[in-house]
């Protein structure tokens, strides 16, 4: 049933059964043809919706009425689920959320690659599912997301914020309270820089017109126990900048590496930024499998410790090393998965886009006294050219891990020219990882499947698959 306005367009949608969940998380139901995409809504759930958007085909909507409550539904932990854009799954059983991100990996490999999955293996689930991340990156804003209770009374109302990117508004930030995806000391060092910057008068940096002395807050842990903080300002004085670290000096002598950026960009990428050392080192240390990893504050390194050591334990797995192996590890980032590896292997070539990381990969390898890992830096379509692998050797096998976007056009075809006798395919974004599995069908057939959670309470899932050159 439904309701409808005057112009006859559909508002509420009514009685409505969720049936599945999509692939951003909302659930799915269906009102005649039409198919209704419902955030914050899990299958088992029968509800009324009111709808926001409507197109031929599909709508998108929010629960106006929820008249039964799905078995797999639990309450949210978090005072703030429901605006942040985080963990968008809080309300489903945890064990429900690792079945839906299994049969979204499944639905995109069989739909896009045409895949038989019927050897997909379970999925392997997070053993913590709060307080997992080792990174997280806040925003200073003096327009923060007033929610209803803020709008009734708006008498000397602060405005300031420090918090996350409310969905859909650039401009508006949810002030955070607790944060429930990074241990300790993240949430108190937030609520005291947030507190110190009030007290000081310091200016929260304006997203529109560009101005204000704060602007984001970085702080990053490792399983080691170190802490590393960065602060970046836009404009303000030194003055101000060297009061401001002194104080986070003073008030956590835990910090190991206390850094400070001056952005005046229009965009929040530090990249291209000098980062300067106030205190202690320019680098935290990471722990993994008895090798050590050197973290800078433009690092990449997976944000879930404990999970990426599981995932990289899978890869290594599903190689099945004999210990002679040429490898390539493309992607490799700051030659985690690469110095993982090397003891298993003869000799492993590296490559990624970025200089930086790559440095950190050779610092990496040195530091553990690996000596049969070489890296290179630049596009991946161009240095892994027919005269790189005559230079090189042909590989045994290759190790892919790719962004979101998956692997060019170009460096499939040059796998495919490679036929390395094993392919072990990394990936965040099963849709992309299927589309380039199309792609090397013609000479690889999928042998091994495995979905790895690192990302709790989120519809975000890795995928690890193994391709083996098929038999002439």
């Amino acid at each position: 049933m439904s309701r409808k306005r005057k112009d006859g367009t559909v508002s509420i949608l009514q009685d409505l059964h969720i049936i599945d969940i999509a692939e951003e998380g909302k659930g799915v139901a269906k009102a005649d043809e039409l198919v209704v995409f419902v955030e914050k809504a899990v299958p088992g759930d029968v509800v009324d919706v009111r709808v926001l958007k409507k197109k031929k085909n599909f709508a998108e909507a929010v629960i106006e009425t929820l008249h039964t409550s799905s078995e797999l539904r639990t309450d949210p932990f978090c005072q703030h689920f429901g605006t942040c854009g985080g963990c968008k799954w809080q309300h489903m059983q945890y064990e429900a959320q690792l079945q839906f991100k299994y049969k979204s990996v499944e639905a995109a490999l069989q739909r896009l690659g045409k895949v038989d999955t019927t050897m997909m293996e379970p999925i392997l689930g997070s053993a913590e599912d709060t307080y997992y991340r080792n990174k997280l990156e806040y925003t200073f804003s003096n327009k923060r997301w007033l929610d209803r209770g803020d709008m009734s009374d708006t008498t000397d109302l602060e405005m300031n914020a420090l918090g996350f990117h409310v969905p859909l508004r650039f401009d508006k930030i949810l002030d955070i309270q607790h944060c429930y995806l990074q241990a300790e000391p993240s949430n108190t060092l937030r609520n005291q820089v947030r507190g110190y910057a009030l007290r000081m008068g310091l200016t929260f940096y304006d997203l529109r017109n560009h101005s204000g002395n704060l602007r984001n807050l970085i702080i990053r842990t490792s399983s080691t126990g170190e802490v590393m903080v960065v602060v970046v300002f836009a404009y303000i004085e030194q003055s101000q900048i060297d009061e401001m670290m002194a104080y986070l000096q003073h008030e956590f002598p835990e910090i190991t590496a206390l850094l400070y950026i001056i952005n005046q960009k229009k965009n929040d990428t530090i990249f291209d930024q000098e980062v300067i050392t106030y205190a202690g080192r320019d680098h935290i240390f990471e722990e993994m499998n008895g090798l050590k990893f050197k973290i800078g504050a433009k690092s990449f390194y997976q944000t879930n410790s404990a999970q990426a050591y599981e995932l990289y334990q899978i890869t290594k797995e599903f190689a099945g090393f004999t210990g002679d192996e040429l490898v390539y590890d493309l992607y490799t980032g700051a030659g985690t998965i690469a110095n993982f590896v090397a003891g298993s292997v003869r000799q492993v070539v590296g490559i990624e886009y970025v200089p930086t990381a790559i440095e950190d990969a050779k610092f990496n390898s040195a530091m553990n006294g690996i000596d049969n890992t070489i890296f290179y830096a630049g596009d991946m379509k161009d240095i892994l050219t027919a005269s790189f692998i005559e230079s090189h050797g042909k590989p045994d096998v290759v190790i892919t891990d790719p962004p979101r976007a998956g692997m060019h056009a170009d460096v499939v075809a040059r796998l495919l020219e490679m036929e390395a006798e094993k392919i072990v395919y990394v990936s965040c974004n099963a849709a992309t990882q299927a589309r380039d599995i199309a792609l090397l069908n013609e000479k690889y057939d999928v042998v091994r499947i495995k979905p790895v959670d690192m990302f709790p309470h989120t519809q975000h899932v890795e995928n690890v698959v193994l391709l083996k050159l098929k038999v002439a």
